[in-house]
């Protein structure tokens, strides 16, 4: 079992299982949540156990996507494929260890320019 929260700890998860191997997304919408770009790892919905879901706000980034941030503290903790049954979990919200090491980066057509991808990962321009 795996275990995290956001910064805050108003929002705290458990996943059952080892962690699928987590990807870097750069796309526009996951740098402009976050920041940066996103890590995350994709957990079956049946697996992710959330505690303080009313501290959970959700924006719907696209008729398939909504995102989970906390009300509180604003930490980007989930990416819901809604028609799917995973959802992409923020890898920096995990409680060490996590025992994953990341396998690719996606969208990197749309990755920002201030950034070099240098770790020798496969790139997915999509």
């Amino acid at each position: 079992m795996h275990t995290g929260s956001c910064l805050c700890g108003a929002i705290e998860f458990e996943v059952s299982g080892e962690l699928n191997a987590p990807d870097g997304c750069h796309c526009d919408a996951c740098r402009k949540s976050t920041g940066h770009f996103l890590v995350s790892t994709d957990v079956k919905k049946d697996d992710l156990k959330i505690s303080g879901e009313e501290n959970i706000s959700w924006f719907q980034s696209s008729e398939k996507v909504r995102r989970g941030f906390c009300l509180m503290c604003g930490s980007t903790l989930f990416f819901d494929a809604i028609f799917k049954d995973w959802t992409g979990v923020a890898m920096g919200a995990f409680d060490k260890p996590t025992n994953t090491k990341m396998d690719k980066h996606i969208f990197t057509a749309e990755k920002g320019d201030y950034y070099d991808i240098a770790d020798g990962l496969p790139q997915n321009e999509h």
